[in-house]
């Protein structure tokens, strides 16, 4: 049996103590930590827990053999070295920190400790449809990638939710899901801006159209739509050079009501990829017992905020920029 630590017990930190207390074979939370004690009281309940408002002291708990980092992006880097440092087992929600620097500190630290322990939050590795056009490219039998066209439709956010975030909070589920379908990274960024909806506000620029370049030549078209009103629609086709794989869409009942025929279309990503939650966190659990990292690692992390500032970048210049990172992959992470 996995004994959890969860630091930070916001929504998320909840519903992933719901998931390991509930769902979850092989694993029980035995601790909770948040800096507003409330918070982290009203997390305990949920699974009878120790309740901490310290995240080291959590980390030290010797009764706490693994560690969920569910705490605001900024404070995620502290934490993590210092679980690392610890030599305990890690998930982090993304993004696995907030700038490439700490994110670079972080994969520094775990290089140097000699041993995988951390995964890193991007479950649509563990999405069942993504899943199946994984499988379809590495059959061999479609040929090599060539061209990717992408969606990522939300029906609304609030006046908060501003440009940068298209990317920071939105596509960033792209950023990693795409370079790890077609195995590579990527080279080049360029943000696109289409005329804007009468639905979006002074600070944001939606939609937008993120273009990526991988090393290998793939080119990667993302459509931004945050304000999109009629549903939380995401789709990935992989353009091939003997075919085409387009990800299935989740499975609902044609109704025929009203000399109509509908299908339903999600409208939260916590339904939509309700499954790939519960995947992603039995197979970190189920691989803690064989001491292995298959998830998103910690480099992924890396990867994914270089290549957020370099969209980033594009969406002020309208630019071609350059996807570049401060090392070359080490090995330790092949």
């Amino acid at each position: 049996m996995l004994k959890i630590g969860v630091i930070g017990c916001g929504g998320m930190g909840k519903d992933h103590i719901r998931r390991v207390t509930n769902k979850i074979q092989g694993a029980e939370v035995v601790a909770v930590s948040d800096v507003f004690e409330e918070s982290a009281k009203a997390a305990a309940e949920i699974c009878g827990a120790k309740v901490y408002t310290d995240a080291n002291a959590l980390i030290d708990d010797p009764e706490v053999e693994a560690v969920m980092i569910v705490s605001p992006g900024f404070a995620h880097v502290d934490s993590l070295l210092k679980a690392v440092e610890a030599g305990k087992r890690v998930f982090c929600e993304k993004p696995l920190c907030t700038t490439a620097a700490d994110c670079l500190k972080v994969v520094k630290a775990e290089e140097e400790a000699g041993k995988h322990l951390i995964q890193v939050g991007f479950m649509r590795r563990y999405d069942k449809g993504y899943q199946q056009v994984k499988e379809a490219l590495d059959s061999g039998n479609f040929g090599e990638a060539l061209m990717l066209h992408c969606t990522h439709r939300n029906p609304e956010v609030g006046t908060n939710y501003n440009t940068p975030m298209a990317v920071h909070d939105t596509a960033i589920h792209e950023i990693d899901v795409l370079h790890w379908l077609v195995d590579d990274e990527y080279e080049s960024a360029q943000v696109i801006m289409p005329r804007v909806t009468k639905y979006s506000h002074s600070e944001l620029k939606d939609p937008q159209i993120m273009l990526l370049r991988t090393k290998k030549g793939v080119c990667i078209d993302v459509e931004v739509f945050v304000n999109c009103k009629f549903g939380y629609d995401i789709n990935c086709e992989v353009v091939c050079e003997d075919g085409a794989i387009k990800m299935p869409q989740p499975m609902y009942p044609d109704v025929r009501k009203s000399a109509a025929v509908s299908t339903t279309i999600d409208t939260d990503c916590f339904v939509r990829f309700k499954d790939a939650y519960d995947t992603e966190i039995q197979a970190w659990v189920d691989d803690a017992a064989s001491g292995v990292i298959n998830g998103p690692t910690a480099w992924d992390g890396y990867l994914a905020s270089v290549t957020a500032d370099a969209l980033v970048k594009a969406q002020e210049t309208g630019a071609i920029e350059k996807i570049e990172t401060a090392i070359e992959k080490p090995a330790f992470y092949c």
